[in-house]
């Protein structure tokens, strides 16, 4: 196999995973409902860094920068396939009319963490390092 075909592999795109966020989230016989997320290429990472750069002023000159709180919900909403937090009637369940604060208002900060980690996990985005700090404490 030549260097170059090892290389020409479709996108990560169709990559999906089933999450238990918590045992809130329950079926009509009990059972934990999971989370579908699924994983994004770089340029759709690319597109959400740039919606959710800010300007701020430091010491009077104007500073651009990414709004990690912002890129944080802006990733959640794109890789997070089921529940659809897109939903009219979701989004008025839990009060608000913009899809990316479903999140935060339906989830504990727990919740919240474990379903940012395996969005983080799912797209590789995980520094190889702590993977291994964390087998280490195991």
């Amino acid at each position: 196999m030549s260097a170059l075909k090892a290389f020409l592999q479709p996108p990560v795109t169709d990559v999906t995973k089933q999450v238990i966020v918590s045992d809130r989230f329950k079926d009509d016989e009990g059972n934990p409902v999971p989370f579908v997320i699924k994983a994004i290429t770089q340029k759709e990472n690319e597109k959400l860094a740039h919606m959710s750069r800010k300007t701020s002023n430091i010491n009077g000159k104007p500073v651009e920068g990414l709004d990690n709180l912002l890129y944080t919900k802006r990733l959640v909403l794109a890789c997070v396939q089921a529940p659809d937090f897109r939903d009219q009637e979701m989004c008025k369940y839990y009060g608000t009319e913009d899809p990316l604060d479903v999140p935060s208002q339906m989830l504990s900060v727990g919740e919240y963490s474990r379903l940012s980690s395996a969005i983080l996990e799912l797209n590789d985005m995980v520094d190889p390092r702590e993977k291994m700090e964390e087998a280490k404490n195991s």
